[in-house]
C-alpha cells in the first residue's frame, strides 16, 4: 500500500467520521427542538387555564365584594367606585414592580429553557 493510498483512506474515514458527527448532532437538536416546543406549549397552556380559572375566582370575589360593600355603605353605585378604586390602585402597583416581574419570568423560562 502506497502512501497515497493510505492518505485517501485516512482521509475517507475522517470524511464518514465528519458526517456522521453532522448527522448526530442534527438529530440532537430536532429532538431538542421537539422538547422545548413541547414544553413550552405545555406551560403556555397551563398558564391559560390557570389564569383562565384565577380570573374567574377574581371576577366572582369581585361581585360578592360589590354587594357586601353596597349592603354596608347602602349603595351599589358607591361600592362600585369603592372596588374600582381597589383595582386601579392594584394595577398601578402592579405596574410599578413589572420589572420584576418580568425578570422572574425570564429566570424561570431560562432555568427550563436551558437546561
Amino acid at each position: 500500500m502506497s502512501v497515497i493510498e493510505s492518505l485517501n483512506d485516512t482521509s475517507n474515514k475522517a470524511v464518514d467520521t465528519g458526517q456522521q458527527l453532522y448527522e448526530k448532532t442534527r438529530e440532537y437538536y430536532k429532538l431538542k427542538i421537539f422538547q422545548q416546543l413541547a414544553m413550552t406549549t405545555g406551560m403556555f397552556g397551563k398558564m391559560f387555564l390557570i389564569g383562565s380559572l384565577l380570573l374567574l375566582a377574581m371576577i366572582f370575589f369581585m361581585v360578592a365584594g360589590v354587594v357586601y360593600l353596597g349592603q354596608v355603605l347602602g349603595s351599589v353605585a358607591l361600592a362600585c367606585i369603592v372596588m374600582g378604586m381597589f383595582l386601579l390602585i392594584v394595577a398601578a402597583i402592579t405596574f410599578k414592580v413589572r420589572k420584576r416581574i418580568d425578570n422572574a419570568i425570564v429566570k424561570k423560562l431560562s432555568v427550563k429553557f436551558f437546561d
